[in-house]
């Protein structure tokens, strides 16, 4: 007994050992039985990691698994991914994997397919992507089916976790099924086979960028009874669900050469009307377990023909409901009288002429009752809307009556009598011609709030009356944040702004008591993002959708820190872009005008400027504008009146402020009447220390003008001339919108104001001449406007001045000698003159008769005694001593000469 459980274990462990090595074995060959299989069926770029085979897994079966599989198209879509799967797991006979080609088809047991993702596409040009499987050598049309055919007998096949996209970019439809699982099981293995199978996914469909399905969530639990000589599947037994809405179906799709042949029947196994809330996603509706209805609700329909390339099955889908109502447990308001008759009905096979037909859609909550129908046409191209509305909707009983999520709660009641027919092309291309349009709708007491706006809009107001081709605004008053608004205009596309992505567009007049700029920007929804996680502000924008044009009045407007007032003018907004057109307003005890523009589409707003300023109060518009402040800062001390225009461009800040290190431009200037007020002000006191002869705070500026240019955060002053009394000051150079100062004034001084001593100096000159002397002194100002700093060369001038009136002094002295001592030197040597001229000069010149005396002269007349003759009796002097002492006394002799070098000193 030993020996036997001997030889049975280590037949056992050989066994084992073979089943472990075989896979490693032959997992050569598998590769190339898979790559082999590929080649020969597949007309595209197949590519795996790996291919597995175990044979104790699913002993004794065996199991194979082709890994991360990825297909890709050839041309005309080249490169692109047809399918992906994370695996493909098979099981079958061991005998199956080394079957040759020509011992018939490989029996399969059982399929496995996870995680696939299959994409199908047709282009603009009619070419599919699905058509990827080789045309097998010889067989055509007339290959008999016993030749062609061959046995799978398959126990169990499984799609796991798998997604399904269609793709027609000819016919613009999109069709997704995604979360697919779906499980089936039959035998194959006759002509008739029956193939049981239960699915469950969620499906979208678009056509014409028209979402009909939205994740629905679809169950299908089918028994097909499969022809497979024909091509026949018939369903039997088969229930499925559409969100919640059970539907029960019968009938067969027969697969033909050209197309798919169906006749399929359907309708909803009950009639409460429980089941239309179930039609609804469940997201909307909620739970609907616990809601209490009445009334009925049926669905029926008949799908039948044939589906081509050109032709689709008719369609006749009916839905109706009569005196239905339903209230949610959590809710207090009930919806009552609800009628519904709808179709969906195509009669002809064409797809184009699918039509919507809503008969009535009825509704009652508490009093208010709305009606409404409407017929859709055209549903896949250019689709065709008429519809009616007739009633009155109090707002805030929607979110009381159906549990519909919605950020901000609604509010407001709405009246409306209107019948509506357009195109959705008029829509997009504002053809409004073909939009008609008749009747109105108002609404009072509604809140509007959006992404698009700051501040929530309370519209107490609004009347609206539709005309063919155009709506007119009859009445708007409404409120938001600090703003109020009344405006009347007329709207060109308010049915393409509601309906589609169009923007709204229109003539207002709009008038305003309060109205502040920031109320009606948008945040930057980018930047907001990204500043989540930093400090930063959000930069705001000018809505896109609008693209209007509106007539303004206001009375305050807020802007940043300032108020306008009566601001008037044409504001243009366009594609994020808002242009002002002789803009007006009355600020800072003065007027303004502006015309510009204000661009919010890049991400950092732009601003380019025409301003014109007249009788602005200088004190109160440079505190109140940073710009005005920036651009004159010594302005903030001055008390007056002025009169500017200014060009300037460049970029704003999250809050709409110009950011001053970008903007550039010019300005020109002009002071009317101004006052210096300079208690406060560091630089006025540098100068009176510096330059002591001058009070600066009574500088004449009336009729100042002066020119400035500005860029990358630096203005330049051209040079401009003021006056102090009698002294000119020119003054030039540059500050920074740091604050910072390069600025030369050159002061054109009369001596006078040069101190005593250079003023005792023009006293003993005594000519009018000297007493105009001027010099100029500058005065380099530097720092900043808090802690300026100030240097001048007064001290170099003053003592350039003192010699030049000292050579002044020395050459007049000199002049005045020579002239005398010339005079004197003639009467010694016997001078000519007349006698009139001789006498003249006796009785002037004193001087000539000492000398006369000392010469031992006479005059002419020697019949006469001389006159007080013993006053010239001589005392002997030489002629040297008398010369001396004359011109001792014309230059003031020895002690006046020492007093000279004094003053010059």
């Amino acid at each position: 007994m030993k020996k036997a459980l001997k030889i049975i274990g280590i037949t056992l462990l050989i066994l084992v050992a073979v089943l472990l090595a075989i896979p490693f074995m032959f997992q050569s060959q598998i590769k190339d039985m898979v790559k082999r299989f590929i080649n020969e069926n597949v007309n595209a770029n197949v590519e795996f990691s790996d291919v597995n085979l175990s044979l104790l897994s699913s002993f004794p079966q065996a199991h194979v698994s082709v890994d991360d599989l990825v297909i890709t198209n050839f041309e005309p879509f080249k490169d692109e991914t047809f399918a992906t799967a994370k695996s493909i797991t098979f099981e079958m006979s061991v005998k199956e994997l080394f079957k040759k080609a020509d011992e018939g088809p490989i029996v399969i047991n059982t399929i496995n397919l996870n995680e696939a993702l299959l994409t199908l596409k047709t282009n603009k040009f009619g070419d599919v992507n699905y058509d990827i499987v080789k045309e097998k050598e010889g067989q055509n049309e007339n290959t008999s089916t016993e030749e062609a055919s061959f046995t799978i007998d398959v126990k169990d096949y499984a799609i796991n976790n798998s997604a399904f996209t269609y793709l027609d970019e000819e016919s613009n439809i999109t069709f997704y099924i995604t979360e697919l699982n779906h499980s089936g099981n039959g035998t194959f293995s006759g002509d008739i086979s029956q193939l049981d199978t239960k699915s469950e996914a969620k499906v979208s469909l678009s056509l014409e960028d028209t979402e009909y399905l939205s994740n629905n969530i679809i169950k299908l639990d089918a028994l097909i009874d499969l022809d497979l000589e024909n091509s026949k599947y018939s369903f039997k037994e088969n229930k499925g669900y559409i969100n919640q809405l059970p539907l029960e179906f019968q009938g067969y799709i027969k697969m033909l050469d050209d197309g798919q042949e169906m006749d399929i029947s359907f309708e909803n196994p009950g009639s409460d009307f429980k089941d239309f809330l179930a039609v609804i996603p469940k997201e909307y509706s909620k739970n609907i377990e616990n809601v209490a209805t009445t009334g009925n609700f049926k669905v029926k329909g008949n799908i039948k023909g044939v589906n081509n390339d050109t032709t689709i099955p008719h369609l006749d889908i009916n839905i109706s409901s009569n005196n239905a109502s339903f209230k949610y447990p959590d809710l207090p308001k009930r919806v009552e009288n609800i009628a519904i008759n709808a179709s969906v009905k195509n009669d002809d096979g064409n797809i184009d002429n699918t039509y919507l037909n809503i008969k009535t859609l009825n509704f009652k909550i508490d009093q208010d009752v709305f009606k409404s129908s409407a017929t859709i046409k055209n549903i896949t191209k250019n689709m065709l809307v008429n519809a009616d509305i007739d009633g009155v909707l109090n707002l805030a009983n929607i979110t009381k009556a159906y549990p519909v999520s919605i950020d901000k709660e609604l509010s407001g009641i709405l009246k409306a009598k209107l019948n509506t027919a357009f195109d959705m092309q008029a829509i997009e291309t504002n053809a409004y011609k073909r939009i008609k349009n008749n009747g109105s709708v108002s609404i009072t007491d509604f809140i509007f709030s959006s992404e698009d706006i700051v501040n929530p809009i309370h519209i107490s107001k609004a009347d609206v009356t539709f005309h063919p081709g155009i709506v007119s605004l009859d009445s708007f008053d409404a409120r938001t944040g600090k703003s109020d608004l009344n405006a009347t205009g007329n709207i060109n596309n308010l049915l393409g702004f509601l309906l589609s992505d169009g923007k709204l567009k229109g003539n207002f007049n709009v008038k305003s008591n309060t109205f502040a700029i920031s109320d009606f920007m948008v945040a930057d929804t980018e930047v907001a993002a990204k500043n989540k996680t930093t400090s930063e502000e959000e930069s705001l924008k000018i809505p896109a959708f609008l693209d209007c044009t509106i007539q303004v009045d206001a009375k305050t407007v807020l802007y940043d820190n300032l108020t306008l007032k009566n601001v008037k003018g044409v504001l243009r907004i366009k594609d994020e872009q808002a242009d002002l057109d002789n803009m007006t307003s009355n600020i800072f005890d003065g007027d303004i005008a502006i015309s510009g523009l204000v661009n919010t589409k890049n991400k950092t707003p732009l601003f380019n400027m025409n301003l014109g300023i007249k009788n602005f109060d200088i004190s109160q518009s440079f505190t109140g504008l940073e710009l005005l402040e920036s651009l004159a800062p010594i302005s903030k001390i001055l008390q007056g009146k002025l009169n500017t225009t200014i060009n300037l461009s460049g970029d704003l800040d999250e809050e709409f402020s110009p950011k001053l290190s970008s903007i550039s431009g010019n300005a020109l200037a002009e002071l009317l009447t101004t006052e210096i007020s300079s208690a406060s002000a560091p630089l006025l006191s540098k100068l009176d220390n510096a330059l002591n002869f001058i009070d600066f705070s009574k500088l004449d500026l009336k009729d100042l003008k002066t020119k400035l240019d500005f860029k990358d955060g630096k203005v330049n002053v051209e040079p401009f001339d003021i006056k102090y009394k009698d002294i000119k000051i020119t003054v030039d150079g540059s500050h920074g919108f740091d604050k910072s100062m390069a600025y030369n004034a050159v002061l054109e001084v009369p001596a006078k104001y040069l101190g005593s001593e250079i003023n005792r100096l023009i006293g003993k000159i005594n000519d009018p001449a000297v007493e105009n002397i001027t010099i100029p002194v500058t005065a380099i100002i530097g720092g900043t406007f808090m802690t300026p700093s100030v240097k001048t060369d007064l001290k170099t001038g003053i003592t350039n001045l003192t010699k030049q009136l000292i050579e002044i002094e020395k050459q007049k002295l000199l002049n005045q000698g020579s002239e005398q001592l010339g005079n004197i030197i003639g009467d010694v040597l016997g001078g000519t003159k007349p006698k009139t001229d001789s006498t003249k000069t006796q009785e002037n010149n004193p001087i000539k008769d000492v000398l006369g005396g000392i010469m031992g002269g006479n005059n002419n007349n020697t019949n006469n005694t001389p006159k007080d003759s013993t006053k010239t009796t001589p005392t002997k002097p030489t002629i040297e001593e008398g010369v001396k002492d004359v011109l001792g006394g014309i230059f003031g002799g020895k002690k006046k000469k020492e007093t000279v070098k004094d003053t010059v000193k």
